[in-house]
Order: C-alpha cells, then sequence, then structure tokens
C-alpha cells in the first residue's frame, strides 16, 4: 500500500461532535476520496452534510451500508451500547465490505468477509476494551484516544487541523489485530496525530492524572470563585481566565469519564486535596507554600519542554 492511498476506503463516525467532527474534516482534507457517513442526530447531520464534512446521513449504525472502518466518537457509555448493535449488524446483515478468496465450491474456500476495522476516541479505555472482548472476529477493536480536545465541544467547534503534532494513544488488547492496528496509526498520522500505544489500565491511570483531574480541578475552581466572587469576575486578570478555560467543558461528556475512570480519578484527587489541606495549614507560615511552588514550577518546565 503507497503513503499516499487512503489506509481505508469507507469509514462510518458515529458522533460527529468536536472529536468525531474534526476526524470527518480531517479525512476530507487528507483523502477526499475516502467515503464518510456520519450517524448522529438530525440537526447536527445536516450542519455536517452542508459542510462538506460527510458524503451521506444515517441515523444508526444499521443504516450505514458496508464500510471497512467504524470509529465511535459518542460519550464513553453510549460507544459500549453502540458495540452491542455492531454485533447485531453485522450477524443479521452479514455484513463484508470486501471478499478475500474466491467463491466457495468444492475445490475452493469458501467466500469470507473482510473485517471491518472498530475503533473509539473515548477517554477511558478499560471498560470498552473489555466489552469489544465479546465482538465477533469479523469485528476487531482498537481503542483509541486522540489528546486533541479544546474548551467548548460541539460540530460547530470541529477543525481539520485539531489533532495536528498531539498523540493519539491507541490500547490494543493482548490478542489485538496487528493489521487492523497498523492501519488506523496511518490514519491518524495522516491526520497530523503522533500514535502511541498504551495499556489499557496504564492509560486510564495517566489520563486520571494529567486530563481528568485537571478539568475537575478548573471546573471546580470557577464554581468556588463565582460563587464567592462573582461580583469580582469582571476585574479578575488574566490568571483566572488561563488556569479556569477547561471549565467551559460541557458535563455530559465528563459523567461518563467520572463514572467509567472514578478508582484512579479519585486517587489524583485524594492527592490533590492533601496537597490543598497542606496549603490551608501552612498559610501563615510559608515553608510548605515555598516547597509546593518550587516543585510545582520544576514539574511545569518540565511539561512545557517541545511545547514551545
Amino acid at each position: 500500500m503507497s503513503s499516499d492511498e487512503p489506509p481505508f476506503h469507507t469509514i462510518v463516525i458515529a458522533g460527529l461532535g468536536l472529536i468525531g467532527g474534526s476526524i470527518a474534516l480531517g479525512i476530507r482534507e487528507r483523502w477526499p476520496s475516502i467515503r464518510i457517513v456520519g450517524v448522529d442526530q438530525p440537526s447536527v447531520l445536516a450542519h455536517a452534510m452542508g459542510s462538506g464534512a460527510i458524503d451521506r446521513a444515517a441515523n444508526s449504525v444499521a443504516d450505514t451500508g458496508t464500510p471497512d472502518l467504524v470509529v465511535l466518537a459518542a460519550p464513553v457509555a453510549q460507544n459500549i451500547e453502540l458495540l452491542g448493535q455492531l454485533s447485531e449488524w453485522q450477524r443479521v446483515a452479514g455484513v463484508a465490505p470486501t471478499m478475500s478468496g474466491p467463491r466457495g465450491g468444492a475445490d475452493k474456500p469458501p467466500l469470507m468477509p473482510a473485517p471491518i476495522v472498530v475503533t473509539d476516541v473515548g477517554g477511558t479505555k478499560r471498560d470498552i476494551v473489555a466489552a469489544a472482548r465479546s465482538l465477533p472476529s469479523g469485528l476487531p477493536f482498537v481503542g483509541g484516544h486522540p489528546i486533541g480536545g479544546a474548551e467548548r465541544g460541539g460540530f460547530g467547534f470541529a477543525r481539520p487541523d485539531l489533532f495536528a503534532g498531539r498523540p493519539w494513544i491507541f490500547t490494543p488488547d493482548e490478542k489485538g489485530d496487528a493489521p487492523a492496528l497498523e492501519r488506523l496509526e496511518r490514519l491518524v498520522s495522516g491526520l497530523g496525530a503522533r500514535p502511541a500505544r498504551l495499556d489499557a489500565g496504564d492509560h486510564d491511570r495517566l489520563m486520571a492524572y494529567v486530563s481528568h483531574l485537571p478539568q475537575l480541578a478548573a471546573s471546580a475552581l470557577m464554581y468556588t470563585v463565582g460563587g464567592g466572587a462573582a461580583e469580582g469576575l469582571r476585574l479578575a486578570g488574566r490568571g483566572l481566565v488561563d488556569t479556569t478555560r477547561l471549565a467551559s467543558s460541557p458535563a455530559s461528556v465528563w459523567r461518563d469519564i467520572a463514572a467509567s475512570n472514578h478508582d484512579f480519578i479519585g486517587e489524583a484527587l485524594d492527592r490533590l486535596i492533601a496537597t490543598l489541606t497542606e496549603l490551608r495549614r501552612d498559610l501563615g507560615h510559608g515553608q510548605g507554600l515555598e516547597k509546593t511552588f518550587n516543585e510545582a514550577g520544576r514539574w511545569r518546565a518540565e511539561l512545557m519542554k517541545g511545547k514551545e
């Protein structure tokens, strides 16, 4: 397969929010020949069709024809529900996008459907990887998580360069499909992302600290500031604005993430609460504050390496 040939030819994207919409726009820009079918609410589909992001709109995955890739881009819990629909869809419809081998006969192997690759873009991975183990062999699943969010969700904020230079983590199962993973890595590389691989459990613990905790902390901070000094918000400087950028994120997405990663998020929150409690006790002395600030500055410098 040449570098210019698309890794997939017909792609279904179930969920055309910020991430799913940006995937569609990025594919359209990189490989215009790929046919994209969108699954979402009628108003979202109309917007996506009008912008040229998708070629066809569908109300369910059962009405998407014969793709060779399905991207689950709905909230985490809904993606797991969609996995069950995919199994039934393949069983009832006998979906087979391409055929491998000649037609069966007395001296020929039977006609076999080529696998339909399935991936997702959810912020947690353990639950969906476990659920995907019940999929039939013709639906190889590779968990995925693009690290390319924004403050606001929805198709209206989608853009083709959302993933440029950003990591895109894949969490293949122990018995994962290597060809499917390789094709997915080609796809996301074509969108400008940097593919990486992690175990699902390692992914969820890491994200609890570098993604989920910052979101909860930013939202809790803005909630506290607004409740305690609403009349002074217009006088706030850039510090509050920059620190609470994530507070505009929709709760509908984060509710599922919190529920599916509650153990690791709880661990991260406990550590943050302990740090804040220590700072609270030290306000009149400053020694603990100085230690925390110095360590925070060091870790901030580490975080910003290669990002400036």
